[in-house]
């Protein structure tokens, strides 16, 4: 999961975080993690704001892990707390196990 450890992501899910899957929305609705919000990669930036106002930290997922890295870093540089979920399918055995 590109680095990011299981431990990791249950620790932020328990700090209360907002899950974002930045899949395009036609992936979002053929299945996501229950009560994930979807903004899709193209449309973090101009997310940041409202992401920002929720005050909490963000697990970010995709299909492979690729776009949720990207949405990682970006994130990231505006201070936000995020870790990398990887892809859709790793990122929900994980909760499941929550």
């Amino acid at each position: 999961m590109f680095g990011t450890s299981t431990e990791d992501i249950k620790t932020l899910i328990a700090k209360g975080a907002i899950i974002i899957d930045v899949r395009q929305p036609d992936e979002f609705k053929s299945g996501h993690i229950k009560g994930a919000t979807n903004i899709p990669l193209s449309n973090i930036l101009s997310n940041i704001s409202k992401i920002k106002e929720l005050n909490k930290p963000v697990v970010a997922y995709c299909a492979s892990g690729n776009r949720s890295g990207m949405a990682t870093q970006q994130l990231e540089a505006h201070g936000i707390e995020v870790i990398n979920g990887g892809g859709f399918g790793s990122l929900q055995r994980v909760i499941a196990e929550i």
